[in-house]
């Protein structure tokens, strides 16, 4: 058994023709980049790329295993070097049943799975070549089909204002919308914790994941989970979401949700802190629900708190003030991997390298004892 990062929500901005495949992702979030970036740069294990759905970025994955830069692995998986990819896509869902639409994640063991499974969504999406795409069926046909295909089913950043779960998809439960039954995990999202969410009693019973939505290659690992695992493959993740004696969640890392861009409730058109019913600054009355405030608003209070693992707050190394460009690649030169710097360096060999004040700064991530500013209404929080 060992110790494995893992980041299972990485979108693809461009793909191998130079196309758009995430519309918002940036140019250079190629699937190349990605595996040489996790691989080599932030030291992540196991990376799930949930734009695989697409035929061109099949096609590319196809080309990697044929060239010899990649091989598929018997227990579900792509390895690409020391780094396995995990075949996913996110899918949107706006049925009859929801209220908003809701972003899901849906990962395959291997090729053929997912090929069927994007075959099937030809017929339900107006482009699938593209990202996040709305789903045209209900979002338990959608689920059937991925425990058809023996698929993982995760409702995505199920708190942001926007196309989630409980932002804008269900009043108050998701079996207003999903069938409780057919979900593997819940991924939380940038402006929430453990704590925060298990004041709602339905998710008790769910492991939580907690990943980056990485939408350039910098903020891969912006948030990730350390997975205790015989091999990194689909199999081992899949045993680690049931967490079972030999794989399991040893402890998540996410940003303070305080940093989260949707963290507080702040005026939709000024982006003024919520303060009474009506915006001081500007005089709207239009707010944009903070993530704080939709929790506090449909929780269920339980005394049954389920034991989990321990979420570290935690931020990218990018985030320290202190710590730009140069330093970073002067870290990287000499740590290897931002997991390393992050985890494992001793802080005598920190100081060394890049002096007291900024060793003693990671330091203090490590542990969590960063003191932030609270984000809202679209911007992040920052490191004060």
């Amino acid at each position: 058994m060992r110790e494995y990062f893992v980041d299972l929500h990485i979108h693809i901005g461009r793909n191998q023709l130079g196309r758009p495949v995430k519309i918002t992702g940036a140019h250079t979030l190629t699937l190349e980049h990605i595996m040489v970036e996790a691989r080599e740069r932030k030291g992540i294990d196991m990376v799930g790329v949930i734009d695989c759905h697409c035929p061109t970025v099949l096609k590319e994955i196809e080309t990697c295993i044929r060239n010899g830069q990649a091989s598929e692995l018997k227990e579900g998986g792509i390895q690409f070097g020391s780094t396995t990819l995990i075949l996913g896509s996110e899918i949107e869902i706006y049925d009859e049943n929801c209220k908003g639409p809701i972003h899901v994640l849906c990962y395959f063991p291997g090729l053929e799975t997912m090929k069927q499974f994007s075959h099937w969504l030809k017929g339900k999406v107006t482009n699938p070549e593209l990202s996040s795409q709305r789903f045209y069926g209900s979002a338990k046909q959608l689920q059937y089909k991925v425990k058809q295909l023996h698929g993982l089913f995760i409702p995505a950043h199920v708190f942001t204002p926007f196309k989630s779960l409980y932002g804008k998809g269900v009043r108050y439960s998701l079996t207003e919308v999903f069938d409780k039954q057919l979900i593997d995990a819940v991924e939380l999202g940038l402006s929430s914790d453990t704590t925060m969410a298990d004041t709602i009693s339905e998710l008790h019973s769910y492991t939580y994941v907690t990943n980056s939505d990485a939408h350039s290659l910098a903020k891969i690992g912006r948030e990730y989970q350390k997975m205790r695992l015989s091999y990194p493959n689909f199999y081992g993740l899949e045993m680690a979401l049931k967490s079972t004696k030999n794989a399991s969640i040893i402890a998540n890392y996410g940003m303070n949700p305080k940093l989260g861009k949707y963290y507080s409730t702040v005026c939709k058109h000024c982006s003024n802190p919520l303060n009474g019913t009506q915006c001081s600054h500007c005089g709207s009355k239009q707010w944009i629900k903070g993530v704080r405030d939709r929790i506090m608003e449909i929780a269920t209070p339980s005394t049954k708190i389920p034991e989990r693992p321990p979420y570290i707050h935690q931020v990218p190394l990018e985030y320290i003030p202190g710590i730009g460009k140069k330093t970073y690649e002067k870290l990287l030169f000499h740590f290897d991997t931002e997991m390393n710097v992050i985890h494992y360096v001793e802080e005598e060999e920190l100081k060394r390298v890049v002096g007291e004040t900024l060793a003693d700064s990671i330091i203090r991530l490590r542990k969590g004892d960063l003191v932030v500013k609270s984000g809202g209404g679209g911007s992040y929080g920052k490191i004060t």
